[in-house]
């Protein structure tokens, strides 16, 4: 039997699935755009769709992790020949994590104004932060759901399905962005960052009932919760439970860098926002190798193809490199027309000028780091990846932040301090990697 891994197959996964993968940063970029270039508080409004997509992001990361964990169970049964044992899996897990984002909703809504203030928003932003997520936080739930049956996909080997839904999602943002934000005449009035969040729910909320249909209509995994629960749905929660400190861990890098923007001023956040989304844009765009990683290892390593899984890591490092420096030559090809995007103000674009180039070179880093997370994930490897975000977090990001702030670095020390994170995230995952597989690989 034929098992080796080609291009062709990585690119068949990781295709639609970096495709399917910049749904979310894309609903965030089209909100920062329009927003950006509103005539009325368009940058104390872009600073707070900053501080609050970093939020949202925060809990859509955190739970989101229910994706990996299901396409981590799914592949290794079918690499396994065993899917029908964990079929009915995804929905129990969907009914769990939909019920826990409930939840948050209610714990969180009645906070905002404090939680907000944690990222030193005050004044017109802080009350725009409110605004914006008081809206926005209802697409929560539908968000989850959408996560969890693209999970379900990826371990069945296809990202086709979630790339439509995502297209059709990004598209219906974009036309509900600008019809809602600014308005159409004698139709609707403009609704300015209202709008924005708005368009932003009800495109996850289409995205949800899409992935309904086709996973009910394109594969046969119920969607109908069953009890008693599944023999793996222990493995399920520890997978989540470790995830969810990773996730913790990551979102704390995230929290300090955007509450030191804040500290800089409105013009800083504005910038530091328009600069993290791009970031955001990027690994999404390496996550589609990622993802190709995270499905084809976890087929891999149930069906015990060790050798295989050593050929996956070395191409996917090979081709992750490449699409990083694609991103960094696109990036800089178009670097200062991409800045006018996002908005006109000239302090925020110098600002946004001087740390974009710091984004640009840490793409192929970024690429290694997030390919072997995906790597990881698929083999369930989910304490190891723990461990490593809290090291790369609490042991290099805020020590390196805390001391570029006290030398007044700005921006610069920011993202100075991702660069670091992300070679402290990337180097102990390819090394833990081939030393646990290449002895396998070699004696099968």
């Amino acid at each position: 039997m034929n098992t080796s891994i080609t291009l062709k197959q990585i690119n068949k996964l990781a295709i639609p699935a970096l495709i399917s993968g910049v749904s979310e940063p894309i609903l965030s970029l089209t909100d920062a755009a329009i927003i950006g270039n509103m005539d009325y508080d368009a940058t104390e409004s872009l600073a707070a769709v900053g501080i609050v997509t970093t939020f949202m992001s925060m809990l859509i990361w955190v739970l989101g992790q229910t994706r990996s964990a299901i396409s981590s169970i799914v592949s290794q049964y079918l690499g396994a020949n065993k899917l029908d044992e964990v079929k009915n899996l995804p929905a129990q897990a969907i009914f769990l994590i939909t019920s826990l984002s409930v939840f948050i909703i209610i714990a969180t809504y009645p906070f905002a104004v404090q939680i907000f203030r944690l990222y030193n928003a005050s004044d017109l932003i802080l009350n725009y932060s409110v605004d914006y997520y008081h809206i926005r936080v209802f697409g929560f739930p539908f968000t989850l759901f959408t996560i969890a049956v693209f999970g379900t996909f990826r371990g069945l080997q296809n990202t086709y399905y979630p790339m439509l839904i995502a297209i059709i999602g990004a598209v219906s943002n974009i036309a509900l962005d600008i019809a809602l934000v600014y308005g159409i005449s004698d139709i609707i009035p403009a609704m300015h960052i209202k709008g924005a969040a708005y368009a932003s729910v009800i495109a996850q909320l289409i995205m949800a009932l899409l992935s309904a249909y086709y996973i009910l209509k394109k594969t046969d995994i119920p969607l109908l919760v069953r009890f008693p629960f599944n023999q793996e749905i222990k493995r399920f929660v520890i997978m989540i439970l470790n995830l969810f400190i990773r996730t913790i861990a990551l979102n704390v890098a995230l929290y300090f860098g955007t509450s030191y923007a804040t500290k800089y001023g409105t013009n800083y956040i504005a910038a530091y926002t328009i600069a993290i989304n791009l970031w955001f844009l990027g690994a999404f765009l390496i996550d589609g190798y990622a993802s190709a990683g995270n499905i084809l290892s976890g087929k891999l390593y149930g069906a015990r193809y060790y050798k295989n899984l050593i050929d996956l890591s070395n191409k996917l490092i090979k081709y992750g490199i490449i699409v990083g420096l694609i991103i960094a030559l696109i990036g800089g090809l178009f670097y200062y027309r991409i800045g006018h995007i996002f908005t006109d103000d000239k302090d925020v674009l110098n600002k946004f000028y001087d740390i974009f180039w710091i984004i640009l070179a840490m793409q192929p880093l970024c690429a290694l780091a997030f390919i072997f997370d995906g790597v990881f994930k698929g083999l369930g490897r989910m304490k190891y990846l723990r461990n490593v975000l809290l090291f790369s977090t609490l042991l290099v990001f805020i020590p390196v932040i805390l001391w570029t702030d006290r030398l007044d670095y700005k921006l610069h020390g920011i993202f100075i301090a991702f660069t670091l994170w992300i070679i402290a995230r990337g180097l102990p995952l390819i090394i833990k990697f081939r030393k646990t597989f290449k002895p396998l690989a070699q004696n099968p």
